[in-house]
This record gives C-alpha cells, structure tokens and sequence, in this order.
C-alpha cells in the first residue's frame, strides 16, 4: 500500500509492504497501549490521545524520519497509520512544529 505524505507543498509517498501492515499488529498495538498513557503533543499534554491524535503522533514521527532519511521509522509509521485508519488518503505534515496540526486525509 502507498501512504501520501504532503509537506511544504510537495507530495511524496511511501511504500509499505502488505505484510507489514498486518504482521505488525502486535507492535502498533503495543504502540497504542503506550501512548494511551498520555502524550506530549508539541506544547499539550494530552491524557489519553484518540485514534487520530495517535495517527498525528505517527505522523510527526515520519517527519522525523524522513528528516534524519530513516526509512525503516518512516514505513512503520506509515504501516501503523494504514493498519489503524485503512481508508486513509495520505497525511499533511505541518513544519510549524506543532504536531497537532498533522493533518489525516480520509
């Protein structure tokens, strides 16, 4: 499956093997029971994120590693965003530094 990321203007996408997206599952779901201990989001503490603040913090997670051209860190985000929200389009990545303000486009 192909997940579209838009930043500054620019599209890109990234690739994520099927089996990746399923195979995981055990480690997103280790994910969510992490982050569902709350999370600093940029400036907020948020108690317990829902599904799409948990997506926006995989998000920001991509920009980190497309920054730093991790691509492993990059497909496993983008792997937990398919597997969580499969009717996703693609995610606009915000530069601001407030990932709050990732957007997940249905």
């Amino acid at each position: 499956m192909i997940l579209k990321v838009f930043i500054d203007g620019h599209e890109d996408a990234i690739k994520v093997p099927d089996n990746i997206i399923t195979d995981a599952s055990d480690y997103f779901d280790m994910m969510d029971r992490d982050m569902d201990r709350g999370y600093q989001m940029s400036h907020k503490w948020v108690e317990k994120p829902d599904l799409y603040q948990k997506c926006q913090i995989a998000s920001d997670h991509i920009l980190t590693a497309l920054e730093t051209r991790n691509d492993k860190t990059a497909t496993l985000m983008a792997a937990y965003i398919l597997n969580r929200i499969p009717n996703v389009k693609g995610i606009q990545l915000d530069l601001s530094g407030d990932m709050s303000e990732h957007e997940i486009i249905v």
